[in-house]
């Protein structure tokens, strides 16, 4: 049983990455619990297991003291110095006790020990490779459904995308492959619990980081996400290098980037903005691709007041106000979205009668082109291949 047992604990440290001093470490805890249940006895013993030597036994351990009051666990020290004179007062003296078929016992309860540890450390390994992956982006297959849940395997474990996390417009199908946004690692009593997620806004932004070189090195960082997942999104972006345009390295050549990311998830449309220190100019710009007259900040309640052409109006606040609510959660700003004309009668907006001025819109605004797959008009229909300038006083 020892060759064995020795041969198996060698081959599981290999191909389970255990090692063979914990799962001994184990069995001789075991033992001694199987010693005293089987045997009846109360005192403490311990289990020295030799695999090298093919030899297990059984030693009780007794403190030497000058007064025995419990013979199990006590020894007094003239008895103690009998088996040898070395012994005294609180030494522990140890005795081999084992049984004729301790044997059989120990390799029952070995084999049990051995596959509860093995089992255990698989999923101490599944643990810790997952919950170091928390908040990052993994592909998975489609394996079942119920009730409530959708399982994707992800090899090693079965992950969780509940409902509430599953883009609405979407229908799954068995062996579907998807990426998904691992939020969450839980131990519990049947392994570890890994929870993912579809429509959560870190899924976007590792899209991109996968998708554009320049948000992966660094050069382009993405400011702030706003989602509706399966709809639109909104994001914005910023980078320090005056030689890179942030937001066309997001867009890609004719929208080949956005476009990829726009398809991984079921058509979403997402909008890129170029995020500004300047809540006014932020704002403008979270608009898009509505043009913006003018805005006017209020510090104290974080908020805005933005006045748009009475023709864009629709455009600006969006379909059931999508536009303007994603640019709020992008911006962290309140926006009240006025039209010109309404401004003017409610002396927020000075009359202009300069035609030419009349149609300049704020400074500093990047100029987004509506064939750009991600620029839609109001009624989701892309619009003529004309360019949108925000900023007409722009030389860019």
């Amino acid at each position: 049983m020892s060759s064995d047992l020795l041969d198996a604990l060698t081959a599981l440290e290999k191909q389970k990455g255990i090692s063979r001093d914990v799962l001994v470490e184990a069995i001789e805890a075991a033992l001694v619990t199987a010693y005293k249940r089987n045997f009846n006895q109360a005192q403490n013993v311990r289990v020295d297991l030799n695999l090298d030597k093919g030899t297990m036994k059984v030693y009780s351990r007794k403190d030497v003291v000058e007064e025995v009051e419990d013979d199990r666990l006590q020894i007094s020290l003239e008895d103690a110095q009998m088996i040898n004179p070395a012994y005294e007062l609180e030494d522990i003296v140890e005795q081999e006790v084992t049984p004729r078929d301790f044997g059989r016992i120990a390799a029952q309860t070995a084999k049990q020990v051995v596959t509860q540890r093995v089992r255990e450390a698989e999923r101490g390994i599944i643990y810790d490779e997952y919950v170091d992956r928390e908040d990052d982006i993994v592909n998975g297959i489609v394996e079942r459904f119920d009730a409530r849940n959708l399982y994707v395997g992800l090899g090693k474990v079965e992950a969780v995308l509940p409902v509430g996390e599953q883009i609405q417009t979407e229908t799954y199908q068995p062996h579907d492959r998807i990426k998904v946004y691992i939020t969450k690692v839980e131990r519990t009593s049947r392994g570890p619990q890994v929870f993912v997620s579809r429509t959560h806004p870190g899924l976007l932004r590792r899209l991109f980081e996968m998708e554009v070189p320049e948000i992966y090195d660094g050069i382009v960082e993405i400011k702030s996400i706003a989602r509706e997942a399966g709809d639109r999104s909104k994001i914005s972006v910023h980078t320090n290098n005056e030689e890179v345009d942030p937001v066309g390295s997001c867009v890609g050549a004719r929208g080949a980037r956005v476009q990829t990311i726009s398809n991984e998830l079921n058509g979403e449309k997402v909008d890129i903005v170029e995020w500004s220190e300047d809540p006014i100019i932020f704002v403008a710009n979270a608009l898009s691709p509505s043009k913006v007259l003018d805005v006017q900040v209020n510090e104290e309640e974080r908020s805005t007041m933005v006045v748009v052409p009475d023709y864009q109006l629709s455009l600006a606040i969006g379909k059931r106000g999508q536009n303007a609510r994603l640019a709020a959660k992008l911006t962290g700003w309140k926006i009240d979205i006025k039209s010109e004309t309404d401004a003017r009668e409610l002396g927020m907006y000075p009359p202009v009668f300069d035609e030419t001025v009349q149609e300049q819109p704020l400074e500093e605004q990047a100029v987004v082109y509506e064939d750009d797959p991600y620029i839609m008009n109001d009624d989701e229909e892309e619009i003529d291949n004309e360019p949108i300038d925000l900023y007409s006083d722009s030389e860019d």
